[in-house]
């Protein structure tokens, strides 16, 4: 995409002489009259440059500039010189192809606009000749991307007014950081997560919509899975603390984009589970979650965006990007981000959440949880997330909706012995988040599992090592069966392969704690109290974002231009396109003229051709039959042969005895006779319909005496 909305003024200039030549004489005829021979052309365009740039002739230009116009202008202006199709795409529901196709046709004839071919490709560009008149209109971009502002506490009934009868109430966000915990902890709970092929097991999915109040699970846990922070070992889905940790070293609007990103992917990649998902995908995630970030500097926090305009927006947006131009799917894109609480949907307008008041000083004495049992606690918004995290590797989830609640479970508490987490560790955690609020009891409780978490443990190989006071048990079926060789006191090596095997053993013997480190990597430890999380300790700095960079603040659109003038013509009434268009058709009046002269004259007046008087008296009129109606059959014969030969597209009006008359859009083929009448074959434009059916792209026949509106729409001028 090019910076500079301009070329400079020569580009211009040599596109006017790529001109077929009877378009040319034709405007600078409707400009000067009669152009005398011998004639230089260059000298021509230099003399109508020269006419466009007067002060006058800029007011009326000013003046007659409506606001279909101004939106084309603007859009023109935000894709850097598009081409036709693009601009197609970008007015798609808004503007027919005929309506925008009339528009630019018009804009040419009014030298606003120009075409040119760009390495094969046409592209359509503003006449820099008239930067001064067009700056304000590009530089509005209210005009393209049209918003509600909402006073606070207005967003929902200002929402409503804007929303279609019957839209849905706003939904509220719930992932946050608390719940990406509540995840976590869920999961790492869950030694058996997929059935064959990627399919969560039906269990998991029944429990996760009774833990996860509201929460789309499926999506979020294949979000996080292709960010990295999960993966998958066979029917396992394995979570990754190492990118946890990364993860936690990211501002929150950064993360919740991230976790949009990684939503957004796994969704447009159809909901599939794959072991290299996140491997593949972690480029293209990246690219979403930069793309989105951009996207969202776009967003007022106090202003209602309908769908149409955020994807026009980022329709402008992806083409400067081109890892995923026109590979955004919006839909899948805003409801990820409405999952994230990136976005809130009223109806089919979005707005961005308020951003915390970053002014106020935060509490570090206030508590981060509260116990409400001695053994569980619920997590407060203003939970750190690491601290959340960190707690989500000895807790239980019990409830992760608009309220998050983790409970202490001996099994909770030895995942967390077996990740090296001390029971000191835990209390003087809990402590500090809590404001010392914990029971006697579960100091003691958390003390006496760590006591017997060191008298038992499965190392791997499988290595049974047992306390002094329990070597009984190596003489005890079934374990006493199990031990293959004594390798030291107390320190047996199991004949079996599986640690599995052996705790069952060891349980059916009477033991209910089982120490069991070797089942997670050093890479997978959750180093509570280290300088991964710290505990407000220092992180040294090369340690952070390995794996999940901050996203770069990019500059909001429309960035500067430095060629784009910033001063607008004053125009007074006098210029306005009602009081212009009067004048000059009093003047018309006054001349005495033929009818197709008067016809024609009359037809530029309307289009807003005529920018002064000199326009209608000197005028050198060819009269062009563009339109026949009802009676008329020989001028409707003649149209259409015109359109026919030329390839142009045509309007037809008929009524085949309904009460709303056809209206369509499309190409003529063939003036057939049929029993002595003549028949328009006409293959009509996509999306074009006939008696509320669409076309599909089927020939069309209708037949000429039944026509009301046969309208040829003349081609660009410059024989595009």
């Amino acid at each position: 995409m090019r910076d500079n909305i301009f070329r400079p003024v020569d580009f211009w200039k040599s596109a006017m002489t790529t001109l077929p030549d009877g378009a040319f004489f034709d405007l600078l005829r409707s400009i000067f009259g009669n152009v005398k021979t011998p004639y230089n052309k260059q000298k021509l365009i230099n003399d109508l440059a020269i006419f466009l740039t007067r002060e006058e002739i800029q007011k009326t230009i000013s003046g007659y500039i409506d606001e279909s116009d101004a939106r084309v202008i603007a859009a023109i202006a935000a894709l850097r010189e598009p081409a036709p199709g693009e601009l197609e795409s970008f007015f798609a529901g808004e503007l027919s192809y005929a309506d925008l196709h009339d528009i630019l046709l018009n804009l040419e004839e009014r030298f606003i606009i120009y075409r040119f071919k760009e390495e094969g490709t046409s592209r359509i560009a503003l006449n820099p000749a008239l930067a001064q008149v067009l700056a304000p209109f590009i530089a509005d971009s209210s005009l393209l991307f049209p918003s509600a502002v909402a006073a606070a506490g207005e967003a929902t009934a200002l929402a409503s007014a804007l929303a279609p009868a019957g839209s849905a109430s706003p939904v509220p966000a719930v992932l946050n950081g608390r719940v990406l915990a509540g995840l976590l902890s869920f999961v790492a709970e869950e030694d058996l997560f997929f059935k064959a092929e990627g399919v969560i097991r039906k269990k998991i999915l029944e429990n996760a919509a009774v833990v996860f109040s509201g929460v789309d699970f499926e999506n979020l846990i294949g979000g996080l899975h292709v960010l990295g922070l999960f993966r998958i070992e066979g029917d396992a889905l394995i979570p990754d603390y190492q990118h946890f940790t990364d993860f936690s070293f990211l501002s929150v609007q950064d993360r919740m984009e991230y976790c949009a990103a990684g939503i957004y992917c796994f969704r447009n990649d159809k909901g599939v589970f794959s072991p290299a998902a996140s491997h593949l995908a972690r480029n293209r995630v990246r690219s979403v979650a930069e793309f989105l970030h951009r996207f969202l500097e776009f967003i007022g926090q106090e202003k209602l965006f309908p769908a149409k305009t955020l994807r026009r927006y980022g329709s402008i947006l992806e083409l400067s990007d081109l890892m995923i131009r026109g590979q955004i799917n919006f839909d899948i894109l805003f409801d990820s981000c409405v999952k994230t609480g990136l976005l809130t949907a009223h109806g089919d307008n979005y707005q961005r959440p308020s951003a915390p008041d970053t002014s106020v000083t935060p509490d570090d004495t206030a508590p981060a949880l509260a116990m409400d049992t001695p053994f569980s606690c619920i997590l407060y918004p203003e939970i750190a997330f690491a601290d959340a995290l960190a707690l989500a590797a000895f807790f239980s989830l019990r409830e992760a909706g608009a309220a998050v609640r983790f409970e202490l479970t001996r099994e909770s508490v030895v995942r967390g012995f077996d990740r090296g987490i001390t029971a000191e560790t835990m209390i003087d955690m809990l402590n500090r988040l809590s404001n010392n609020r914990l029971s006697e009891t579960l100091v003691w409780t958390l003390q006496d599992w760590e006591k017997r978490y060191g008298e038992i443990s499965l190392r791997k190989g499988v290595v049974l090592r047992l306390s002094e006071e329990r070597r009984y048990l190596a003489g005890a079926e079934p374990v006493a069966g199990l031990i293959r060789e004594t390798l030291a006191p107390g320190v047996y090596l199991l004949s079996i392969s599986d640690t599995h095997a052996a705790a069952e053993a060891l349980e059916k013997a009477g033991v209910d704690i089982i120490a069991n480190p070797g089942t997670i990597g050093d890479g997978e430890k959750f180093a509570i109290g280290s300088e991964w999380f710290g505990l407000n300790l220092h992180v040294p700095s090369d340690l952070r974002h390995t794996y999940f960079p901050p996203l770069e603040t990019a500059p909001v659109f429309p960035p500067p231009q430095p060629d784009l003038p910033a001063a607008k013509p004053e125009n007074s009434k006098a210029f306005s396109a009602d009081v212009l268009k009067d004048r000059f058709r009093s003047v018309l009046g006054k001349m005495r003229l033929s009818k197709e002269e008067r016809d024609e004259l009359s037809a530029r007046i309307e289009r807003r051709l005529v920018l002064n008087e000199t326009q209608l008296e000197g005028a050198s009129v060819r009269y062009e039959k563009l339109e026949a109606r009802g009676l008329d059959y020989v001028g409707k014969a003649a149209i259409a042969k015109q359109a026919i030969a030329s390839k142009s597209l045509v309007e037809v009006l008929w009524n085949q005895g309904g009460k709303t008359p056809n209206r369509v859009f499309g190409i003529p083929a063939a003036l057939e006779k049929s029993e002595g009448e003549s028949i328009l074959v006409l293959n009509p434009l996509p999306g074009e319909s006939v008696d509320g059916e669409e076309a599909n792209g089927e020939t069309i026949r209708v037949p000429l005496g039944k026509i009301s509106l046969l309208r040829r729409i003349k081609k660009s001028i410059f024989g595009e």
